[in-house]
């Protein structure tokens, strides 16, 4: 396990684009093999404004990542933090709060807020108004929106205590989690459901994706769903009836060009049809 932490604290970046990269392909040749839905789309061209959000979400995070770096040196050299303030405990479990509570402040907590507050819902919108949600889809967030979950990071970060090499344990986690939740992809329904007892499953964050409320505000989970069932997010909903998107916002040759998901922030707010689960 130390030799685990070890790596993570000094990661090369051309790993951590590997991690991604390699995790993007898989899943997209895999939904080839397995899909949940047979979608009338050309892949490559439905994937061009996603894979542009990521580049954008790469490009935010790296040029901050020095304060990332400096405030994880902070609570270690002033022994700050829960993980910090905890009795003496075995390696393996404190990497393992250390990502669990990493999953909570930086990934749950923003999520659940930008689908409360509304200006954060209309940039968190961009995330929401693919109609062809797939593997791609995991990292398609406007560059504001990975301005605000970068803040909850470091947050969280001051809030747990952690460690640069727990940090960036996570964030690979989270990168090939997304992708796996995200992927168009068809695992059998009792294998799901049992999967999402512990983590978040490709039905359970699909259902996330549904079109309305109160469908579209629950599921918040990243890595671990404990949180959604802990505090009363959780909900069901049959594959078979999800339907992607959001209703209020419903031209999709308007959400799936660069230009125009760039200008969704600053839309005028449209307030979302709930329907009777």
């Amino acid at each position: 396990m130390e030799t685990l932490l070890n790596y993570f604290e000094t990661i090369p970046s051309s790993h951590r684009s590997l991690i991604l990269v390699g995790g993007l392909t898989f899943f997209w040749l895999l939904e080839g093999a397995v899909p949940l839905f047979r979608f009338n789309y050309k892949k490559w061209q439905h994937a061009v404004p996603n894979i542009f959000f990521t580049l954008t979400t790469i490009i935010v995070n790296f040029s901050l990542a020095f304060l990332l770096l400096k405030l994880a040196d902070w609570v270690m050299a002033n022994n700050f933090g829960v993980l910090n303030w905890l009795p003496e405990i075995p390696l393996w479990l404190y990497i393992v709060l250390g990502v669990f509570l990493m999953d909570f402040f930086g990934a749950y907590v923003p999520h659940f807020v930008e689908h409360k507050v509304k200006p954060f819902w209309m940039v968190h919108l961009v995330h929401h108004s693919d109609h062809k949600v797939d593997a791609t889809t995991a990292n398609r967030h406007h560059p504001l929106e990975s301005v605000i979950r970068f803040v909850f990071t470091l947050i969280g970060v001051i809030i747990i205590g952690a460690p640069m090499g727990i940090v960036l344990l996570y964030q690979s986690m989270s990168v090939v989690a997304t992708q796996f939740t995200h992927a168009n992809i068809k695992l059998p329904r009792k294998v799901d459901h049992i999967l999402s007892y512990v983590l978040v499953s490709p039905d359970m964050h699909k259902v996330h994706h549904h079109y309305r409320l109160p469908y579209t505000d629950s599921n918040y989970g990243n890595i671990f769903s404990v949180w959604d069932r802990l505090f009363g997010t959780y909900m069901e909903l049959d594959r078979d009836q999800l339907i992607y998107g959001v209703d209020v916002f419903p031209d999709e040759k308007e959400n799936s060009t660069i230009k125009g998901l760039l200008r969704q922030p600053f839309q005028k707010y449209r307030k979302p049809t709930v329907t009777n689960p």
